[in-house]
C-alpha cells in the first residue's frame, strides 16, 4: 500500500491496459483531480493540437497542487515524473492490452474526445501496441529506474490492480 499522502500520480501503461479506469478509479477514491493526457492532445476531429498547445496544457496541469495524469506520451514521461509523487505502471501481456483496446470500441470514453466505431481498426495504433513491450517498455523501465526515489507501483494483472483499489479504497483517510 503507497503512502496516503498521494497527491501527484501517474498513471502509464501500453494502450488498451485499462490506463483511464484504473484512473478514474483512483479518482473516485481520492478525490483527486484527474487528467487525460489524450484529452489534451486531441481536438473531436481526430487532430491534434500544436504541440505548443500540448506542453502548455500539460505544464499548466502539472503546476497543480494536486492531480492524477493518465497517459503515455514518452516524449513529455520525463517531465511528469519530475513533478509525480507516485507512479502507477500498468505492466500487462499484450493480449490483455489488445481485449482492452477492441473492448473499448464503440463505447464513449471520458478519455477520448471521439467515440471509435466497431470498423475503425488503426493499424499503425495496433502496430504500436504490438510492439509496446518490446519497443517502449524498455524506455519506460529506464526512466522508472531513474526516478527510483518516487512511490512507483507496478501491476502485472488487472486483478492486482483491483485488488489494489479495493484495498485502497477501505483505508484510504480521505474517506
Amino acid at each position: 500500500m503507497p503512502k496516503s499522502n498521494m497527491q501527484k500520480i501517474m498513471v502509464i501503461g501500453c494502450p488498451g491496459s485499462g490506463k483511464s479506469t484504473f484512473a478514474r478509479a483512483l479518482h473516485d477514491i481520492t478525490g483527486l483531480p484527474l487528467y487525460h493526457l489524450d484529452m489534451l492532445y486531441w481536438n473531436a476531429d481526430r487532430t491534434t493540437v500544436q504541440k505548443e498547445v500540448f506542453l502548455a496544457r500539460l505544464a499548466e496541469t502539472i503546476e497543480k497542487d494536486s492531480w492524477i495524469i493518465d497517459g503515455n506520451y514518452g516524449s513529455t514521461m520525463e517531465l511528469r515524473l519530475q513533478a509525480c509523487d507516485t507512479v502507477f505502471f500498468l505492466d500487462y501481456p499484450l493480449d490483455v492490452c489488445m481485449d482492452g483496446i477492441i473492448s473499448r470500441r464503440g463505447k464513449e470514453r471520458p478519455d477520448m474526445p471521439w467515440i471509435e466505431s466497431e470498423d475503425d481498426v488503426d493499424e499503425e495504433f495496433v502496430e504500436f501496441v504490438k510492439n509496446y513491450n518490446s519497443e517502449n517498455r524498455p524506455e519506460v523501465v529506464t526512466l522508472l529506474e531513474k526516478y527510483a526515489d518516487k512511490e512507483i507501483i507496478i501491476f502485472k494483472s488487472r486483478t492486482k490492480a483491483d485488488d489494489f483499489l479495493r484495498e485502497l479504497e477501505e483505508n484510504y483517510e480521505g474517506h
